[in-house]
Formats: structure tokens, sequence, C-alpha cells
């Protein structure tokens, strides 16, 4: 059996029917050209009539809340689903059937996740291959968004012509060396404790600096969030909305600017929100905070959660998106500093003091009109190889995550081949029409595309538009 870890128990602590805590992928496939009609058919049949069973960690069921213990009782009928879209079967169809089924608990007396094939997809112009979606959900106490990522990695193949016969949940069978390098690493009791010791200098140095830059709009406190509508009480509907985007587009901006590719998605972000809350009437005066995760992983693994974060001011009272994006690139700059300064050990417990009051606010809920956040916008690594199954082309591949009580919005991308895959998961009752956000996102990136040829043109960069240089700029 292995022991749940303080952030795992924490997902299921805060879990109700209300804000179920799994996330979830949406892979889009190309049928192959030359397969014969039944393709899908066959891909079901083959992965119904498996008898390889699960691997780890699809074989891991809850044992008092307190530990995972391998799973005796495989039932493929509780686990995989296959539908087929009404007619006319677009994108539209596929997400509402998504949304109804990302806000579904799963079952805990079972192992926590499910898979769902579902066929009768459009193709994507009237010369294209018939289309299928993999559906996949996984409870966020199992894995986080790298290893999720990870695991579908591994359960696809980089060449069409190589045959995949087992299942997305058999993966230990295939590809076994790297299948062990994913595995949890036990460690003694004695070292867990000398790490732990060994963190209590350099996190209250990081504390005290803090405390030191009180006051510089850089710096983000967990008091610093204003209140949003982005920020009520949630119902168990959900609205899934998904686009892709040239990457090569954030990665000529950010060369441009002379800033990191993350610093133009949150910008990109920022702008829409602003945008679609102005729309309601109801952008708060003081900036939006994001929480942006960032993954404290330095192996292959999978197990659990590995993560941290950083609380990046979206600089949304400005009208100017130079501005915007300069304090979004400082924000952010000055976050990954102090992590780089920490290792793993240290990160984790900086940030369980650091963000305490988030974390009693999120399982008590005690304080419902002050979080330290107003919305969680996490980037996911992909791939930058085709995938396929049996042949058949991954097209696209969208990121659904978790909202919950005082967090109505998650916007959680992918970078896949040339494209970001964005995802936006949000309560459908608080936040209306949360599909419109898709438009604003393209409108903010063009205009973030013509201003940063414009400064490139002058010779100016991000770090430069506080200067003189560009105070015609300001708002």
């Amino acid at each position: 059996m292995r022991l749940l870890t303080a952030v795992d128990q924490l997902f299921l602590l805060i879990e109700s029917r209300k804000q179920p805590m799994h996330v979830g992928g949406l892979f889009l496939f190309e049928r192959p050209e030359s397969a014969d009609s039944d393709f899908v058919y066959q891909l079901v049949k083959q992965m119904q009539e498996s008898d390889v069973p699960p691997s780890f960690p699809f074989n891991q069921v809850l044992e008092h809340l307190i530990f995972w213990k391998k799973d005796k009782n495989f039932d493929i009928e509780h686990h995989f689903h296959h539908v087929a879209l009404p007619s006319p079967g677009r994108i539209r169809e596929l997400l509402m059937y998504i949304s109804r089924e990302h806000g579904r608990l799963l079952d805990r007396a079972m192992p926590l996740w499910e898979c769902h094939i579902i066929e009768g997809i459009q193709p994507e112009n009237e010369h294209s291959p018939e289309r299928f979606a993999l559906y996949f959900k996984i409870h966020h106490s199992l894995v986080d968004g790298i290893a999720a990522m990870r695991l579908v990695q591994r359960s696809l193949s980089q060449s069409p012509d190589e045959p995949v016969t087992l299942p997305v949940w058999s993966l230990m069978t295939r590809h076994r060396n790297q299948v062990n390098a994913m595995l949890p690493a036990k460690r003694s009791v004695r070292r867990i404790i000398k790490e732990q010791i060994s963190t209590i200098k350099p996190v209250f140095t990081e504390l005290l600096d803090n405390f030191k830059n009180y006051g510089d709009d850089g710096y983000v406190g967990t008091f610093d969030a204003p209140m949003s509508v982005l920020n009520t009480r949630i119902s168990a509907s959900r609205r899934i909305a998904a686009q892709s985007y040239d990457i090569q587009r954030f990665n000529d901006i950010a060369e441009r600017l002379k800033i990191s590719k993350n610093d133009v998605v949150l910008a990109v972000c920022a702008g829409a929100i602003r945008q679609y809350l102005i729309a309601m009437d109801a952008l708060p005066s003081k900036p939006l905070i994001a929480f942006v995760p960032m993954s404290l992983r330095t192996d292959n693994s999978i197990a659990g959660n590995q993560l941290s974060f950083v609380l990046a001011n979206l600089g949304t009272h400005l009208d100017n998106p130079l501005r915007r994006i300069e304090l979004i690139h400082r924000s952010m700059n000055n976050g990954k500093r102090r992590f780089r300064r920490m290792n793993q050990a240290q990160v984790i417990n900086y940030s369980v003091i650091a963000y305490a009051w988030e974390g009693i606010n999120v399982a008590t809920g005690l304080f419902p009109k002050k979080q330290a956040f107003n919305l969680i916008i996490s980037n996911v690594p992909g791939s930058e190889k085709p995938l396929y199954w049996n042949g058949a082309r991954l097209q696209s591949l969208y990121p659904a995550s978790i909202v919950f009580n005082g967090q109505a919005m998650n916007i959680t991308l992918a970078s896949y081949l040339d494209k970001i895959e964005f995802c936006i998961t949000a309560c459908s009752k608080a936040l209306p029409h949360v599909q419109d956000m898709l438009a604003l996102i393209e409108a903010e990136l063009t205009l973030l595309e013509k201003m940063s040829k414009e400064l490139e043109f002058q010779g100016i960069t991000v770090e430069d538009t506080c200067t003189k240089k560009t105070k015609k700029l300001a708002p």
C-alpha cells in the first residue's frame, strides 16, 4: 500500500457533488484514410476484450482515505464507455457531452478514472477523414497535469504503423522499462525527516524576503486578490470551451518582446478575461491574481502531485496591453527566482506556509469573499511529435481541469506539435457564455502581435516599457 500525500488528501477532502476533483483530457483523432468503416468499433472491441489487467496508477483504489492499495476486482463496464454523438456531430455537440461528463463524480469504491470513446464526429472539412474522440478523466489525487500528460504520451505511438494492442489503462506490459521509471520511489523515514529539517532556514529566508518587498506589485501576497464574479460559489453544471491556436504566434511575440512564451500566454488570457468581465460590467478596480502551477518533477515519475504555484499579477486594471504584459513578466520572474533558490522539499514547505490561508479557505469555505487568487491558469507541456492510435492521427488534445467554490473558471492549455490547445473549464451558471472567451483570446493575441511588431521596429522590449522611451504608451 502507498500512503497518500497531504496534497492528495486535500483533493479528496474538498470534493463534493458540486465540485468533483478530477482532471480530464479530450483527445480528438482522425480515422486513417485506409481504415474500414468499423475502425472505431474494432478499437472498442479490442479494449473490451483485453485480458491484460490495469497497471499503475489505474489499479489503485482508496483504503480509508489514507492509503492507495491495488484493486483486485477490475470492472471494465464501470470504467469504459462507448457512445455516438447525436447528429450533426459537431464540436459543439462533443463539448456538450464532455461538459456533462466532467461534472459527474467518480465512484470512490473503484479506481478513480473513466475512459469514453466517442464517435460520430464530423470531419474538420469536406475532404478530411472522419473523426472520433477519447475522453479520459482521472482523480487529481492520483496524478497532476504533468503526470496525466505523460500517461497519454506513453499510451499512444509516435508511428502510424505501430499497432497499439493494449488499452490505455494497461501501460505496464507495454514499454516496461519506461513505466518502471514512472513508479514512485521509496524513501526511508529517516531520509524524509532529515530533508524536512534542512528546509527550515531557506524557507524562513524566503518568507522574510516577501515581507521586505511588500507593496511592490511584482510581489503578490495571498491577500491581494480582489473579489470578483470569478470567485462565487459554484453549481455542479460545467461548460467546457476549447480552441487551438498556432504556437508560433506566441513564440513570435515572446521573441520580439524578449520575454517567455508563458508570459505571453498569461497576457493573452488576462486581456481576454478583462474584456469578458467588462462585457458583464464586473471588472474589479484592482488587478486579478492568477494561480500558475509549476511542476516540481525532476524525474519521469507519475505518482501523486508534485507541484507548487506562483501567484501572478495579471494587470487587468490596466487598459494598455504592453503595461499589462510588463507587470505579468515582472511578477512571474519574481516567483521563478524564488523557486530557483530552493530545492523541491523547500519549495513545498514554503508553499504550505506562504499559501496556508488559501489552503484553509479551500478546505473550510469560511471566508468565501477573500480568495488568495481569482483563477487558475495552467500550461502543461505536451508532445512535439505526432501521436497515433493504430494509425489514427491525434489531431488535437484539450486538458479539462477542476473548478471549485470560489474559483469558477480554470484555463488549462497544452502544447501539441505546432499548436497551443486552450481548454476553459467553468461553472456554466456562475459564468454564462464562457465560450465567448475563445474569440476574446484570438482578439488579444492579434492585438499583441500588432503591438509587438511596432515595438520591434522601434527596437524596444517589454522591460523598456517603464522607461521614457515608451512613456507615450502609458494608459
